[in-house]
C-alpha cells in the first residue's frame, strides 16, 4: 500500500506542495494528527518567477526549496514523492499506480497544467509554462535560437530563428514577451558577431482585445503601451488558428516563427475527473462548496487552481493566483484543525473569504503595473513594488538573498547569469553561413 501509515491517529493527506498544499500543512501542525504530503516532484517552486528562470535572470534553485527541507520541523507530517492517478470517493483513497493511500480528510491542492483548447499537438512547438522543466526548455529554445541565427547561412531561416511568438496576454506572456526582448536588446548584443540581436522580433498574440484581462483597462492600456515602446508587436483580437514547427498561422495570416510559446490557458490537474459524480467546469475545476469543500464529501478539499471557488463576501470567482491558494489552504487547515480538536461536535464552517491584496505584472526594467485596492500605478514605483512582494514571498531566507543579489547585478550591469543551454544542443541550420556573408553590424538595420 502506497505511503500507508500504521498511525491510529486522523489521517490528512495534502496533494500538491504548493502554496495551497503547503499552507494547509502548517496549518496542522499543532493538531493530534497525522498529515502526509504527495507530490510528483520533490521540491516547492514559485511559479510566478518561473519566467525568470525561462529567461535565464535566476537559475531554478533560486526559486525552488525542497519540500522536506520546509517541513523537517513539523513533526505529525511526513511527505511522499509519488503520482497520485485517482481519488476513490468512495473508499476515501488517494489512488496511484503502485496502490492506493486510505485518508479520512483529504485537501487537493495539485494546481493546474496546460490547456491547448483541444489542440494538444501544439504542445510539441508551443511549450507552456509550468513547472522547472517547462523553464529549462524555453530558456534553452531561446539561447539556441540565437545560436542558430549566428551560423544561419540562409536569410529566411535566419530570420525565423530570431522571431519569437508568444501566445497569451496574461501575466506570464506580458512578462515573457518583454523579458525575450530585453535579453535581445540589452544584454547580449555584444556576444555575437554575425548577427545583430537587436533586429529580434518579439510577437505578443492575445484572442481578446485588451492584455491583462483581469486587470483595470487603464493598466492594460499602459502595459500595451510599455511594449510597444520595447519593440514587441502586440497582435490584440488575434485567435490563433494553427501552429507548426517553424510557423504560427492567426486566420489567413501565416508568420514563420521558430520559436513559440504557450501562455494561453490553464486547466486543472487530472485528478478533478476522476472522483465520480462531481461536478467540473469548462476548466476541469472542482465546483466547490462554500467552504470549499466538494459537493456531498465533507472531508475533501479542493484549493487553488483545482478549486472553482467564490468569495463568499463579493460571489466573485476567485483568481487562479498564488493568493488565493495560500489563502485557500490556510482557511482548509484551520477547518480541519478545529473540527479534529473537537471530535464529535457539529461545527459550523466559515465560508471562504478571499482577500484580494493586488495585482501586479512586471513588463521589463523599471516598467511594471500594479493595483492594490483602488491605486493604478505603473513605472519604476511599481516595478519596484513587484520586485519587494515578489521576494518577500519566497519561502526561503537563501532564495530572498539569491534573487535580491541577482536582481542588482542585472540591474547595474545588463546581465543575465543563468544563460545556460541544457539538454540539447545540436544547431539546426539550412545553410552554414560563410565568413563572406557576414553584415557588418554597423550595416545592419535595426
Amino acid at each position: 500500500m502506497i505511503g500507508s501509515t500504521t498511525s491510529s491517529k486522523p489521517h490528512v493527506v495534502i496533494v500538491g506542495g504548493g502554496f495551497g498544499g503547503l499552507q494547509a500543512a502548517k496549518a496542522l501542525a499543532d493538531s493530534d494528527v497525522s498529515v502526509t504530503l504527495v507530490d510528483r516532484r520533490n521540491h516547492h517552486l514559485f511559479q510566478p518567477l518561473l519566467y525568470q528562470v525561462a529567461t535565464a535572470a535566476l537559475s531554478p534553485a533560486d526559486i525552488a526549496s525542497p519540500i522536506r527541507g520546509l517541513l523537517h520541523q513539523q513533526k505529525n507530517c511526513r511527505v511522499v514523492l509519488g503520482q497520485a492517478t485517482g481519488v476513490d470517493l468512495a473508499k476515501n483513497e488517494l489512488v496511484f499506480d503502485e496502490g492506493a493511500m486510505p485518508f479520512d480528510w483529504l485537501v487537493l491542492a495539485a494546481g493546474a497544467r496546460h490547456s491547448y483548447f483541444g489542440n494538444d499537438h501544439w504542445e510539441k512547438f508551443a511549450p507552456g509554462l509550468k513547472s522547472v522543466e517547462d523553464a529549462t526548455e524555453i530558456r534553452r529554445r531561446i539561447l539556441l535560437a540565437f545560436e542558430n541565427a549566428e551560423h544561419e547561412g540562409d536569410d529566411a531561416s535566419r530570420k525565423a530563428a530570431l522571431t519569437f511568438a508568444i501566445v497569451g496576454g496574461g501575466p506570464t506572456g506580458v512578462e515573457l514577451a518583454g523579458a525575450i526582448k530585453e535579453i535581445a536588446a540589452k544584454t547580449i548584443p555584444r556576444d555575437f558577431r554575425n548577427i545583430d540581436t537587436r533586429t529580434t522580433r518579439v510577437l505578443l498574440f492575445e484572442a481578446s482585445d485588451r492584455l491583462l484581462g483581469a486587470f483595470d483597462p487603464k493598466s492594460s492600456e499602459q502595459a500595451r503601451k510599455d511594449l510597444t515602446q520595447m519593440g514587441v508587436e502586440v497582435r490584440l483580437n488575434a485567435r490563433i488558428t494553427d501552429i507548426h514547427e517553424h510557423s504560427i498561422e492567426i486566420g489567413e495570416e501565416t508568420i514563420q516563427a521558430n520559436n513559440v510559446f504557450w501562455a494561453a490557458g490553464v486547466q486543472a490537474s487530472r485528478l478533478t475527473k476522476t472522483m465520480e459524480g462531481v461536478e467540473t467546469d469548462r476548466a476541469g475545476r472542482v465546483i466547490v462548496e462554500s467552504d470549499l469543500s466538494v459537493p456531498g464529501h465533507r472531508n475533501v478539499f479542493v484549493v487553488g487552481d483545482m478549486a472553482a471557488a467564490k468569495s463568499a463576501d463579493t460571489n466573485k470567482p476567485v483568481p487562479g493566483v498564488a493568493q488565493g491558494a495560500l489563502q485557500g489552504g490556510r482557511h482548509v487547515g484551520r477547518i480541519i484543525a478545529k473540527e479534529l480538536a473537537n471530535p464529535g461536535m457539529e461545527i459550523d464552517r466559515p465560508a471562504f473569504v478571499y482577500k484580494d491584496k493586488g495585482s501586479m505584472a512586471t513588463i521589463g526594467r523599471a516598467r511594471a503595473v500594479a493595483e492594490i485596492g483602488k491605486r493604478r500605478m505603473h513605472g519604476f514605483i511599481a516595478w519596484f513594488l513587484w520586485c519587494v512582494i515578489h521576494v518577500a514571498f519566497l519561502v526561503e531566507f537563501k532564495n530572498r538573498a539569491a534573487v535580491m543579489l541577482s536582481w542588482i547585478w542585472n540591474w547595474f550591469v545588463f546581465a543575465r547569469g543563468a544563460r545556460l543551454i541544457t539538454g540539447d544542443a545540436k544547431l539546426t541550420l539550412k545553410k552554414i553561413r560563410r565568413d563572406e556573408d557576414v553584415i557588418p553590424k554597423d550595416e545592419v538595420r535595426v
